[in-house]
């Protein structure tokens, strides 16, 4: 590799800030993604537009020869009929019975304003818990608790605000979902070759957790907006209204949805049992660590469980795990007479056509991991960083960039795409970097962007699910975002200079 960076040089960044600016000027992730791989072969090809051309489609097909790539690219897949499968199944609406039913026991004991935290507290606590998928989290709370907070006369923006901040913020905070196994992928080009950074990319994933603080502070941010009643800029408007007036909406406000409108419904005349959702749900999420132990026993040489842990190959296990997931979920249906296994396999299909789009981007992202890697941009970035950016800046550096690409193209996962293609091999070549901090910036960093951002999907499903004006939501959103997000950088710097 070092060859590479000697040839190319200061060509060797080209192909990704053409991807970042393709990105933020268009908004059109896929393709800036895949015009920054062209771009990047072309350089290697001498300019040759036939070769660079070529060599660009084997790039792909060439990721996937990669079992790693490919186990993950089937997991992008079959996440889709696990999710379908427990919507359809009546198990969503089960688990939101149980929960109104826990909200009219408890409500009854408390004046108005108690009511009001304990309900905004338990759609937040909600929201956190359903980390399995981003989606599901918007949509099971917008539908649950939109009714309740209407009859206690809280601002549809409130909701929307603590559905949103608890979707995606969850999500990176837990490694057991299709978050976690996306960015795994783009973390395990790294733990082989000449430019290995290290072992095992789950490792990696689980120790950046206790280094990602944006979500972390914005969990903190809502609990203290819930019990102290303490709100900012037109967020505070919107609850004088409420209050005032009565008003959940401003005048012309125009809700994103209909009220009546949900999630995927559940099949006409099934019972509605919680079971069939958290039992599912459960068990990929206690696989995913045994699947991790099975594939790293036999190299772990009896050295004990948590050192097969570490061992593990995360692409598997997650693999594995949902999959058994998804049987689990089949045979349960099955045997309650919900669904016929025709009738669930047509329904899986759909769902994982539904999912082509993650699969494209996760090929995409590897792709352009792998021409990072062979032009060398990596180790050129690092040595320019290293020689004029001090190592305590870089953590905060990051996160900045990060968010302003999230942002800009208001996608979370296109933006990890970019920056952990940077940020890694910047953390294996500068000296006095921490390596779970940096990549930890590079995840925080995007959903802070991706948080603002109103082209955002989830920032646009929140809305939806909520029935709320799309800008007024945004609009009342971006203050606490921007608190978490500064809390977040003087962190960054704090411990950066400390040299943590």
């Amino acid at each position: 590799m070092e060859t590479a960076v000697q040839t190319f040089g200061l060509w060797s960044v080209f192909p990704p800030l053409v991807a970042i600016i393709l990105a933020l000027w268009t908004r059109q992730v896929f393709m800036a993604l895949a015009v920054g791989i062209w771009f990047g072969y072309m350089i290697m090809a001498g300019w040759h537009p036939l070769t660079g051309t070529i060599d660009t489609i084997n790039s792909f097909v060439t990721v996937l020869t990669d079992t790693g790539n490919a186990r993950m690219v089937m997991f992008s897949l079959t996440i889709g009929p696990l999710i379908a499968l427990v919507q359809r199944s009546g198990g969503v609406e089960g688990f939101i019975d149980h929960i109104l039913r826990f909200i009219d026991r408890v409500s009854v004991k408390h004046t108005e304003k108690g009511n009001r935290k304990i309900v905004e507290s338990l759609a937040a606590l909600t929201g956190i818990l359903l980390f399995i998928e981003s989606n599901i989290s918007l949509f099971t709370v917008g539908t649950l608790y939109r009714p309740v907070f209407d009859k206690l006369k809280i601002p549809r923006e409130k909701l929307a605000y603590i559905a949103d901040s608890t979707s995606a913020p969850s999500n990176i905070l837990m490694p057991f979902n299709a978050w976690g196994a996306f960015i795994m992928t783009l973390l395990i080009v790294y733990t082989t070759g000449p430019d290995k950074v290290f072992d095992n990319e789950f490792e990696v994933l689980v120790k950046s957790i206790a280094y990602n603080f944006y979500p972390m502070l914005t969990f903190v941010l809502i609990f203290f907006v819930i019990w102290s009643g303490k709100d900012w800029g037109d967020m505070k408007k919107a609850e004088i209204r409420a209050e005032e007036t009565g008003k959940i909406l401003r005048d012309g406000a125009v809700p994103m949805m209909d009220d009546s409108v949900s999630m995927l419904e559940a099949k006409d005349g099934v019972p509605f049992r919680a079971f069939n959702m958290l039992v599912p749900i459960i068990s990929m999420v206690v696989l995913v660590p045994t699947f991790l132990i099975y594939t790293g026993w036999a190299d772990a040489n009896g050295a004990g469980v948590w050192d097969a842990l570490k061992r593990g190959s995360g692409s598997a296990a997650v693999l594995y795990a949902v999959t058994f997931a998804t049987f689990i979920a089949m045979a349960m249906y099955r045997a309650q007479g919900i669904m016929k296994i025709t009738e669930m396999v047509d329904l899986s299909l759909k769902a994982m056509a539904g999912m082509v789009n993650v699969a494209i981007l996760a090929v995409l992202a590897f792709a352009l991991n792998a021409m990072c890697k062979e032009i060398g941009t990596g180790n050129f970035v690092a040595g320019i960083v290293s020689e004029n950016i001090h190592a305590g800046l870089i953590p905060a550096f990051i996160f900045i960039i990060a968010a302003f690409i999230g942002f800009s193209t208001g996608t979370s996962w296109g933006t990890f795409s970019i920056m952990i293609a940077v940020a890694v091999p910047i953390a294996g070549n500068v000296e006095g970097i921490n390596l779970y901090m940096v990549v930890a910036a590079a995840l925080g960093g995007g959903i802070f962007g991706d948080h603002c951002s109103p082209t955002s999907d989830t920032t646009i499903i929140a809305s939806m699910a909520t029935a709320n004006d799309h800008i007024d939501h945004v609009r009342t959103q971006i203050p606490y975002a921007l608190i978490a997000g500064g809390g977040t950088v003087i962190v960054y710097l704090i411990l950066g200079f400390m040299g943590v």
